[in-house]
């Protein structure tokens, strides 16, 4: 099996690796602004935005790849419908991380399998985590200790760092919650006969 991952994400590169899915990284050149931009200007909600950019990256790379199996991946989080993206800058985090004190972070995670330029297998797994009431000063010693780390987090958080003191608890897959809704990719994999 040769996958490629149209993504350029650490966390998802590991959970491959851990699972021993041999793979290569070649990330997505496309638009995620702009795909959001329009979608959340039809209303779309956040797990059809989750959706498409994962189609929009599997697709892009699968065309560079011709009869190669792609994986493409996206993760969003909304807190009471609104949707937040990848902080832009420390003070950014900070302020997402005060808003997601004391409520509950949904996190979408998005995967999609493309082979010679089409979708195969698409799913949106979900996930719920309750943050717990966060001190200013604990929002600085966590930033002082993760910040850049998680500049390329959407929800501010590495859950295999310091990010799981963020929360109360947990609902949802644990893959899920790193990125990727794992079990369910071996699943696709071995059902297209990619992996035994």
């Amino acid at each position: 099996m040769q996958l490629i991952l149209a993504s350029a994400s650490a966390s998802r590169r590991a959970m491959l690796d851990a699972a021993g899915v041999p793979h290569q990284a070649c990330p997505a050149d496309v638009d995620e602004p702009t795909i959001k931009q329009v979608l959340l200007g039809q209303g779309a909600p956040p797990a059809a935005i989750a959706l498409a950019l994962a189609e929009a990256k599997a697709v892009a790379v699968s065309q560079l790849h011709p009869s190669l199996l792609v994986l493409g991946g996206d993760s969003v989080v909304a807190v009471n419908d609104c949707m937040f993206d990848k902080p832009v800058s420390l003070e950014n985090a900070r302020d997402h991380l005060r808003f997601f004190s004391g409520q509950t972070i949904i996190l979408m995670s998005a995967a999609v399998l493309a082979r010679d330029g089409r979708v195969t297998d698409t799913v949106v797994d979900t996930a719920s985590l309750a943050v717990r009431e966060l001190s200013d000063a604990f929002i600085d010693d966590y930033l002082f200790h993760e910040w850049p780390a998680i500049a390329g987090c959407v929800g501010c958080f590495r859950m295999e760092a310091r990010g799981v003191q963020l929360f109360e608890s947990v609902s949802g897959n644990h893959f899920t919650i790193l990125g990727m809704p794992l079990l369910w990719v071996l699943a696709a994999l071995r059902r297209q006969g990619d992996l035994r």
